[in-house]
């Protein structure tokens, strides 16, 4: 992996990344995460986020010293630890799994997101994978080079994404080369993957294989709603009511504003009826204007991307009072990707009965 130790630590950072090319969401092509490193002079290289660094949990286990230069580089490049995914490499003996917990605790507060790698073979044992709680389970690439034509290879592949369905976790599967292992790793239920497969090609486009899919069954659900979406209108989850009213103002057609955080997580829905009525009222702009948005907002109707029409617009109809509101449509990091509105559901749904 080349890991480059810093010099001049008591305590040796070792972080570099599983990744050779960017993580990729084998149902959508959509690019999930970039590899990243801390160089020998701590200093952070990384593409926007999100990202994906590997920790070995002997780091971990030496205590927060050791895991201090890592908080310094990820402070220094501007970046926050919500954007960084921390895979665990490397085994854990039975005595420091109490200790490796008070590690995983503090950098789940301080708000990383964490994996383990190497899962099934030699990394981390499952029951301590488990207790962990993790957000990513790395299959071992070379399980992943063995899976087209290895039974043996398959079960264990097969024994991880059960595993990480039961504790809610991403299963990723590393060194992807051949379309066989895309083929085989998506029809044990592996999610995201990387390797030179997936690297973007000349144009800096990805291209993943085509699944072979259930037409029938996959005519019956409807398109997913990423083909329906549209850009959404955003303001800062702090804006004041008076630029959401501005935001309006500016095009007749937008049905709906949505506040967002630094990471462009929706936060409130300001639907156009509801909100400008607030404001048709006597003193409504005196009342209102100066002050938070985020006030006369709604929580917003979250969708994933991949979810089926027929899917959304069941979860559209379960709060009657807001039936019509647009629906966000959000990434696997809860990221607002843009809007569906339901409209433009109950026209697909329509077409396909």
């Amino acid at each position: 992996m080349g890991l480059q130790p810093r010099p001049g630590l008591h305590h040796d950072l070792y972080v570099s990344s599983l990744l050779t090319s960017p993580m990729v969401d084998l149902d959508t092509g959509a690019v999930i995460a970039h590899p990243a490193v801390v160089d020998s002079a701590g200093t952070l290289r990384a593409a926007p986020l999100p990202m994906v660094l590997e920790l070995p949990i002997r780091v971990v286990l030496a205590g927060a010293g050791a895991l201090a230069p890592l908080h310094e580089a990820l402070r220094r490049a501007g970046r926050h630890p919500r954007e960084a995914i921390l895979l665990l490499t490397g085994p854990c003996q039975e005595q420091d799994r109490p200790l490796l917990k008070v590690g995983i605790d503090g950098l789940r507060t301080i708000g990383y997101l964490l994996g383990f790698a190497d899962v099934g073979t030699g990394g981390a044992a499952l029951g301590l994978v488990a207790d962990a709680s993790p957000y990513l389970l790395a299959l071992d690439p070379e399980t992943v080079t063995r899976i087209p034509g290895d039974h043996r290879a398959s079960a264990v592949a097969r024994s991880v994404v059960t595993l990480a369905r039961g504790i809610g976790a991403h299963v990723l599967a590393p060194g992807v080369e051949r379309e066989p292992q895309v083929a085989v790793a998506r029809g044990l239920g592996v999610r995201l993957a990387h390797g030179p497969l997936l690297a973007p090609g000349p144009d800096g486009k990805i291209r993943v294989p085509l699944p072979v899919t259930d037409e029938p069954a996959s005519a019956m659900l409807g398109p997913r709603v990423q083909e329906l979406l549209i850009p959404a209108v955003t303001l800062p989850a702090e804006a004041k009511a008076e630029e959401a009213v501005k935001a309006f103002g500016q095009e007749p057609t937008i049905t709906s504003v949505i506040l967002v955080d630094e990471f462009q997580r929706p936060k409130g829905s300001l639907d156009r009826s509801r909100f400008l009525l607030s404001f048709a009222a006597r003193y409504g702009h005196a009342l209102h204007g100066a002050k938070p948005a985020q006030r006369l907002a709604d929580p917003p109707r979250t969708v994933p991307r991949t979810t089926p029409a027929i899917a959304a617009m069941q979860a559209a109809g379960r709060d009657a009072a807001r039936v019509y509101d647009d629906l966000v449509v959000t990434d696997e990091m809860n990221r607002c990707l843009g809007i569906v509105r339901v409209s433009d559901l109950i026209r697909q749904v329509t077409a396909i009965r």
